[in-house]
């Protein structure tokens, strides 16, 4: 199948009345759908969070359109606008700059105004920092955090910081390149300076970068490297490992009793974890009293 039948018959699932939220490349222009770019040439308004930037993507693939802006600041305006144009039986697509919408990004709250009003939202999926992160991280985990930008003052980043400090998952989070710095120092001082750290630098870019270290060497190497400090950063931090909480125990030993904390009271875990493995009924009992006691 052509490219070009490809797009018509994407072109067919676009209907009037529905807002389609629309994701684009985070980096490399390559990486937008089909589908996107058909949405694109079939809308009566395409809604950007910067009309430049819309209009440079636009206009790499020929594709002109009636572009309205639709940002942070007039999100709340311009939905009721949004609806209007969806009463009129017209096709909406909402874009933000990179990636998927209302990830870090605006987008909720428009698509909570249109749910309200009782018109639809659909999406177009894409590229999405988050995801694209988790998909190279090489984290085998079933859950994560996503935590978007944190907040930019230090005392109060320290606070978020903190929440994690126990945390036996992983916090993805965004950060600016000229705070990255300050976002590390203060990560050190916090969580210490073994936290394991995954940093993601322009995904998709010809410089991409991935770091895997713990959050000390991170910032000495982000403080030698000026170049470490340019572009767009996504950052994982890993879980703290079990063992730190018993340097006794052995990684398999503490991952059974962490397996078998939500089924069971902590005196029960303990016993069985000692018929598994052997390890004092006590040890294993103080062990588990501290999972138990995490946030």
């Amino acid at each position: 199948m052509t490219f070009f039948n490809l797009s018509e018959l994407s072109r067919q699932h676009f209907t009037p009345c529905v807002l389609y939220m629309v994701a684009t490349p985070i980096g490399n222009l390559a990486d937008i759908s089909a589908r996107a770019l058909a949405g694109f040439s079939c809308a009566d308004v395409v809604c950007a969070e910067d009309t430049r930037v819309a209009s440079r993507l636009l206009r790499a693939y020929g594709i002109q359109a009636n572009i309205a802006n639709v940002r942070e600041h007039n999100e709340q305006l311009m939905s009721k606008k949004v609806c209007q144009w969806l009463h009129e039986k017209k096709i909406v697509i909402y874009l933000s700059d990179a990636g998927t919408p209302a990830f870090s990004d605006p987008g909720a709250r428009l698509a909570e105004a249109v749910w309200q009003a009782g018109f639809r939202v659909s999406a177009v999926p894409g590229a999405c920092a988050a995801a694209a992160a988790w998909s190279i991280s090489g984290m085998n985990e079933t859950q994560f955090l996503f935590a978007g930008f944190l907040p930019t003052k230090r005392a109060t980043r320290s606070l978020y910081l903190a929440r994690y400090e126990r945390a036996d998952y992983s916090v993805m989070c965004y950060e600016a390149p000229h705070r990255i710095e300050r976002f590390l120092s203060d990560l050190v001082e916090v969580l210490g300076a073994t936290r394991p750290i995954i940093m993601i630098r322009e995904m998709t870019k010809i410089f991409e970068t991935v770091l895997r270290m713990p959050a000390g060497e991170l910032l000495d190497f982000v403080k030698k490297d000026t170049n470490q400090q340019r572009g767009e950063i996504t950052l994982i931090i890993c879980p703290m490992p079990l063992a730190t909480l018993d340097n006794s125990l052995d990684e398999e030993t503490c991952r059974i009793v962490k397996i078998l904390m939500p089924h069971m009271s902590v005196k029960q875990v303990a016993q069985l974890t000692h018929q598994i493995t052997g390890f004092s009924k006590k040890k294993l009992y103080d062990f588990a009293l501290k999972l138990h006691q995490l946030p």
